[in-house]
C-alpha cells in the first residue's frame, strides 16, 4: 500500500465559514481575529486493486486554471482518471469541494470515472441545503453524472475496505480503513483530524456532538496503537502520516 499526501495548504475560516489562504510565511493571524486555522490534506492510496482518494479538498484551483487536487495527484505518478474510488468521511465543503470542477460556467465532476462511497444519510442531508457547511451545487453536478454507491451505517464495502457511521463530528459522519498485503490504514476524517487531538482531550465546539467526538478520539486511537494501524491526518499542520502508540495514559505520535 502507498499513500500519498496531497496537501492543499493552510486557511482561514470565520463565522462566514468562507476559507481564505493563509500563509503563516507573509500573513499574521491577528489580521483576522474570530478564525479558526485549519490545514487541509486530502490522500491518495494505492492498493493491489484500486486508487482510492480519501476525501477532495476545497477544490481551489491554480494559475493555470487546474484544480491543486489534480495536479497533486499527477504529482504522485497517477492522473486524476486513474483514480478508481473516494471515499467520503462526510460533504462539509473543506472535504468536498474538490469532488466538482468549475468549467465555463458550469460544474463538473473531477472524477467522472470514479464510484463515490458516502454515506445515504449525509448525501440526502447534504441536498436538502439547511447548512451552509454543505454546498448543494455540488452534490446536485454529481447527481446522475457520476456512479455513487450510498452506503448505510457500518459494514464492509469490498474485500478490504470497511466503514462505520461514527457521528460526533457531524450525524452521518462515517470513518474508514484499509487493509491490504498486510497493512492497514485509517481515516478519521474529522472526528480524528489532528494528531494533536490524541494528545490533548478536550471537547471541540466545531463538533456536532463533540462530548462522543472526543470520546471517540481516544476509543480510535487506542485501536490504532493496539493494532498497529496506520493513521491518516486530514487537517494535521504537519505530520499527515503516522502511527500511534500508546502506554495505558498518553498517547504517542510516531511519523511515517
Amino acid at each position: 500500500m502507498d499513500i500519498f499526501t496531497l496537501a492543499e495548504g493552510s486557511y482561514s475560516v470565520d463565522a462566514t465559514k468562507k476559507f481564505i489562504p493563509f500563509d503563516p510565511l507573509t500573513d499574521n493571524f491577528r489580521d483576522r481575529p474570530g478564525s479558526l486555522f485549519i490545514h487541509v490534506n486530502p490522500f491518495l492510496v494505492k492498493t493491489a486493486n484500486d486508487l482510492i482518494l480519501f476525501d477532495t479538498g476545497l477544490g481551489y484551483k491554480d494559475t493555470r486554471d487546474e484544480l491543486y487536487l489534480h495536479q497533486h495527484i499527477r504529482n504522485a505518478g497517477f492522473g486524476p482518471e486513474d483514480v478508481t474510488l473516494i471515499l467520503m468521511s462526510h460533504l462539509h465543503y473543506d472535504h468536498s469541494g474538490g469532488l466538482v470542477v468549475e468549467r465555463n460556467g458550469k460544474l463538473e465532476p473531477s472524477f467522472p470515472q470514479a464510484t463515490h462511497v458516502i454515506q445515504r444519510g449525509e448525501w440526502e442531508f447534504g441536498l436538502t441545503g439547511k447548512s451552509s457547511s454543505y454546498h448543494k451545487e455540488i452534490f446536485e453536478a454529481l447527481q446522475d453524472k457520476v456512479k455513487i454507491d450510498l452506503v448505510d451505517g457500518s459494514g464492509e464495502y469490498k474485500q478490504g475496505i470497511t466503514y462505520e457511521l461514527s457521528g460526533g463530528h457531524c450525524p452521518f459522519h462515517q470513518v474508514l480503513w484499509i487493509e491490504d498485503n498486510g497493512e492497514k490504514c485509517f481515516f478519521g476524517g474529522d472526528v480524528l483530524p489532528e494528531p494533536e487531538q490524541l494528545i490533548r482531550k478536550f471537547v471541540a465546539k466545531y463538533d456536532y456532538d463533540g462530548r462522543k467526538a472526543m470520546e471517540l478520539r481516544a476509543d480510535y486511537g487506542m485501536k490504532a496503537a493496539d493494532e498497529s494501524w496506520t493513521c491518516l491526518f486530514y487537517h494535521a499542520k504537519s505530520t499527515t502520516i503516522a502511527n500511534v502508540t500508546y502506554n495505558g495514559e498518553h498517547f504517542g505520535i510516531v511519523p511515517v
